[in-house]
Formats: structure tokens, C-alpha cells, sequence
């Protein structure tokens, strides 16, 4: 007999017994122990129970990111979209797809470069000063509109959690001692809350005593921090397509006002719109 190789490997779910398991454990055993939303996760993504904690981690940080009003990059691209007439999933996708560096998607950033720089040896100084010549924004340093001043206090909910609860916040203290040096240069260069998510989750991955430290580092690369931001974030823009639809809200067009158009030398002059000031 010839054995044909299987063209797909997975190892978190298996539905082809009496009833569906992940990671090994029944889905009736899932809902008899009431490990949550958290728990799924931690079955789902890292194929290990964590403890009550690290659930509970896992899940503030769904509540947090699951939306942050109509103005933001995704939200109003969903919103968008809605309006066109699309369905929830494009609309969903369409949102989705502004996530990246500029957008949502620092939290691995943040996680590699704050690590990076501890496990060097670089003090908060130096790693500011290092990032400075090479001309690169530190990932989960900096807000709009909050500041030293007026805290975030989304952060403030993780700083406080990760203290009271984790083995080990080492990670953290570093960020917030990479923070005082930016802060002191200008008010608004802050942990915010993909940074403080991000290092969080490493002190998590780290000093939880359920990964080897080769698991911990693995999980940062591979894009398991901005997955969070990701499932998060969808249950608000999904609540923004909704919303809209229940609005009855028509197709959008900017204003004329919000463009300035230049067409260059082509003499097309009395088509350019300047924004009033």
C-alpha cells in the first residue's frame, strides 16, 4: 500500500471524533471549566492551557482594542465601505487592511525592538539615542492627544493588571523607563497602548512558566501580538458597519474643501480647490 503524504498539517482542532476538541481538550469540557474567551485563545493560538491570569490578560486586551471611535484609519475605512453598499465581510476586510505600521500594527514591532534592546544591555538612553540615528521611530512610543499629562487610561488598566498580577514585569519597567527619556523631550512621546500591550504580552510570554524561552521568542516573530489587536479591533469595526446600516447612511463623498488638488504645469488651473484655512 502506497501512502499518500497529507498536503496539510494542523495541530490546534480536531472535529472527526465523537465531538470537537482543541488542542486536545473536548468542547465539553471547554464550557464544564469555563475557561472563556481567553482560554479558547490560549488553546487556539498557543495549543497550552495558561492560567487564570493570562486568560484574563488575554481578554482585557480584546475589551481595550475592540474599538476606538468613528475617526481612526480602519473605522472609517469600514464605515466607508458601508456606505458604498458593501456587505459586513468587505466592509470588515476593507478595515482590516489598514492595520499596519502606521496603524494597529506596532505591537509586534514594539515587542521586538523593546526586547532587543534589554536583552542587550542597552540602558533606556542608549536604546533611544541608537533608534535616533538610525533614524527610526520607536514602535509603541508616541500619541496624538494623550500625554504625561493626560494618561491614556486604557494603558493605566494594563499597567495595573500586568503589576498585580504577573510573576515578572521587567519588560514593562524597561518601557517605562524608555518612556521618561521621551517623555522628557516632548509630552506626547508616551507608552501607549500598543506599546504597553506589547511588552506586557513579552513579560507574559517570558516569565509565565508556560513557554521555553525559544517558544516566547518565536511567538513575538510570527505575528501573535498583532493578532490581538486584529481580533480586537474587529468587533469594532463590525459594530461600525452595523451602526451604519441601522443609520440608513448614504454613499460618501469627501468635500471638495478636505482636497487640494494640483495638477502641476498643465494649466488646469481653475480645477484646483484650496483648503480654506
Amino acid at each position: 500500500m502506497v501512502r499518500k503524504p497529507a498536503a496539510f498539517i494542523s495541530t490546534i482542532s480536531d472535529e472527526r471524533g465523537a465531538e470537537l476538541l482543541y488542542a486536545g481538550m473536548s468542547i465539553t469540557d471547554v464550557f464544564k471549566e469555563d475557561i472563556g474567551v481567553g482560554g479558547v485563545i490560549s488553546l487556539l493560538w498557543f495549543k497550552r492551557r495558561l492560567p487564570a491570569y493570562a486568560c484574563k490578560f488575554l481578554e482585557m486586551c480584546l475589551q481595550l482594542t475592540a474599538d476606538h471611535g468613528p475617526a481612526v484609519s480602519g473605522a472609517m475605512t469600514t464605515v466607508i465601505t458601508t456606505r458604498a453598499g458593501k456587505d459586513l465581510v468587505s466592509s470588515l476586510v476593507a478595515g482590516l487592511l489598514t492595520i499596519g505600521d502606521r496603524f494597529g500594527g506596532a505591537l509586534d514591532g514594539a515587542a521586538r525592538e523593546f526586547s532587543r534592546a534589554k536583552d542587550t544591555g542597552l540602558t533606556p538612553r542608549e536604546f533611544v539615542d541608537s533608534m535616533r540615528r538610525a533614524n527610526k521611530l520607536i514602535p509603541g512610543i508616541g500619541h496624538k492627544i494623550k500625554s504625561k499629562a493626560n494618561p491614556d487610561m486604557r494603558v493605566e488598566l494594563v499597567k495595573d493588571f500586568a503589576k498585580k498580577n504577573f510573576p515578572s514585569v521587567e519588560m514593562l519597567d524597561y518601557a517605562l523607563a524608555v518612556e521618561d527619556v521621551t517623555s522628557s523631550k516632548k509630552d506626547t512621546l508616551i507608552l501607549n497602548v500598543d506599546g504597553c500591550i506589547a511588552v506586557c504580552f513579552c513579560d507574559l510570554l517570558r516569565n509565565s512558566g508556560a513557554f521555553s524561552r525559544e517558544e516566547a521568542d518565536e511567538y513575538m516573530q510570527i505575528g501573535t501580538l498583532n493578532a490581538l489587536f486584529v481580533l480586537g479591533r474587529s468587533i469594532g469595526f463590525i459594530g461600525h458597519h452595523i451602526d451604519q446600516k441601522r443609520l440608513k447612511q448614504g454613499l460618501y463623498r469627501a468635500e471638495q474643501s478636505d482636497i487640494f488638488i494640483e495638477m502641476g504645469n498643465t494649466g488646469i488651473s481653475d480645477r484646483v480647490v484650496v483648503r480654506p484655512s
